[in-house]
């Protein structure tokens, strides 16, 4: 088996690292070595960001429709790769093939959105707002922007950041996560061949050093992070210090509220395929249900339905979930199921022994389930990452919200109901950011911000819909008024060459 080299992209050329420290990349199902990544010395990250830095002085001044174009035919470039990426995805982070497909299919919506940036980039004017005064706003880029992103979602996180980014005339440095960076690549590999100028875009690769100086770093004006809320943490405030503008989308609890006038089978498939697809490792899987008065009795359908989940390797395409990303992975979901079970919640199914014919040495843990589970338990409190359910049992809507509210994330949550009242109730008093209704994972489609709230999100602005634009952006506002020319022989339109 080939081992693919990860390379630098600086410039428009993939560039070979001179780091001594590389990574291997692992394919969780097998444990072969299937890529190698340099942690890239500082040298190199100075070097890309002074592409990026050159680069913006010509690429702010490319026209709208110019921009619009690229994004076109990246847009055309992602579907016809689909099946490709799609394969790098699930080679390196695990995930099912369908699964992956339909990440690259999020991603995709994003760059959709950005092939609107003639009309998303517009100003704003008010003629007259004195007499014969104008005032009318101009809304410019930034300068360099970068991102930093989690394993989980290796395609679609970069498109959150990147197209928007430089669709509205900002350059930009992306880091990768050092997990699963092939998809990556190849994904800014064919954002070059749709036409991304040199120095557009660039791509560095590395660990908390690499991150570190990202967010340190004068000439970055923007920072993007997706992922852990230590890390997201972490990074806002040594990126905020340094005087750049910072949104950082973190960890989450998502709670999936279920009423017991839902559509039963409905909600019990819904919720358990949020939460064990992708193997529990996505920000806005439904890892806790709440089940409402008589939906309490829906448990043992619940249980059932866990158990026969099918557990496979990412190409086993009739498999319902794949490994976890990494040997530490596994170990970390083990040990807090561990934790469950010590402190008194009740384990009613136990991936912990999971096997898969043929994948002896793969990260598999299988779908999980514990009910009488609380606020106070470890596997309530912390983000398991994992296909690992939390059951809770409440009398009525109001202990659901409050339950809800009371956890210090905010970032999805979802409500299976028939009732319109008890939607609309839902969906004023949740402090949570992204709610659905009757849909079990609540990332809006693209033309829609991604939002968070409490502790899931620091800064204003999040990805994505018109939040990305203002964030991508600065405001600048004018106000003009124009004299007609004194003491001009033959008047005004003496003045006036058309040649």
């Amino acid at each position: 088996m080939s081992v693919r080299e990860m390379s630098l992209y600086i410039d428009g050329q993939p560039v070979t690292s001179n780091s001594q420290e590389w990574r291997d990349v692992l394919n969780p199902a097998t444990q072969d070595v299937v890529a190698r990544v340099p942690f890239c010395t500082r040298e190199e990250v100075e070097r890309a960001v002074a592409s990026a830095k050159a680069a913006f002085t010509t690429w702010r001044k490319v026209p709208l429709a110019k921009r619009m174009r690229i994004m076109l035919a990246f847009q055309a470039l992602i579907r016809e790769h689909t099946e490709e990426l799609a394969a790098l995805i699930s080679e390196e982070h695990g995930k099912t093939l369908p699964d992956a497909e339909g990440e690259v299919g999020r991603g995709l919506e994003v760059v959709e959105h950005a092939c609107s940036i003639p009309s998303l980039q517009l100003g704003e004017l008010a003629e007259n707002a004195a007499s014969e005064v104008d005032v009318y706003t101009l809304n410019q880029p930034l300068g360099v922007g970068a991102g930093i992103t989690a394993f989980n979602f290796p395609v679609m996180l970069p498109c959150f950041m990147f197209p928007l980014a430089i669709a509205t005339g900002n350059t930009f440095v992306l880091k990768p996560s050092e997990q699963d960076p092939s998809s990556t690549m190849r994904l800014v590999e064919l954002a070059h061949e749709a036409g991304v100028p040199a120095g557009v875009l660039n791509v560095v690769h590395g660990g908390p050093d690499v991150a570190n100086q990202i967010a340190d770093h004068p000439d970055i004006k923007a920072l993007s992070f997706i992922g852990s809320t230590h890390v997201g943490t972490h990074l806002y405030r040594r990126g905020s210090e340094a005087g750049k503008r910072v949104q950082a989308m973190m960890g989450a609890k998502n709670h999936c509220v279920v009423m017991p006038d839902a559509n039963r089978s409905q909600a019990i498939n819904n919720l358990l395929g949020s939460a064990f697809g992708a193997a529990g490792q996505r920000c806005m899987a439904n890892s806790v249900v709440v089940l409402v008065g008589e939906a309490r009795a829906w448990l043992n359908d619940i249980v059932d339905g866990a158990r026969h989940m099918k557990v496979g390797p990412g190409t086993q395409r009739d498999a319902d979930l794949g490994p976890l990303v990494s040997p530490a992975a596994k170990e970390r979901v083990i040990r807090l199921i561990d934790a469950g079970e010590q402190e008194g919640a009740s384990l009613l199914v136990d991936g912990r022994r999971c096997e898969v014919e043929g994948y002896p040495h793969g990260n598999f843990v299988g779908p999980t389930v514990f009910s009488d589970v609380t606020a106070e338990m470890t596997i309530y409190r912390e983000e398991i990452f994992g296909p690992v359910l939390c059951v809770v049992g409440v009398e009525t809507l109001d202990e659901a919200i409050e339950f809800i509210n009371a956890n210090p994330n905010g970032n999805g949550t979802s409500i299976f109901t028939n009732s319109g009242w008890v939607a609309r109730r839902f969906e004023s008093d949740i402090d949570v950011g992204q709610v659905g209704i009757n849909v079990p994972i609540p990332v809006p489609v693209a033309y829609f911000s991604f939002t968070g709230s409490r502790g899931s999100k620091l800064g204003d602005l999040g990805p994505n819909g018109k939040q990305a634009i203002a964030f991508w952006t600065q405001t600048k506002t004018v106000t003009a008024r124009w004299f007609e020319p004194e003491n001009v022989s033959g008047g005004i339109n003496s003045t006036i060459s058309l040649h």
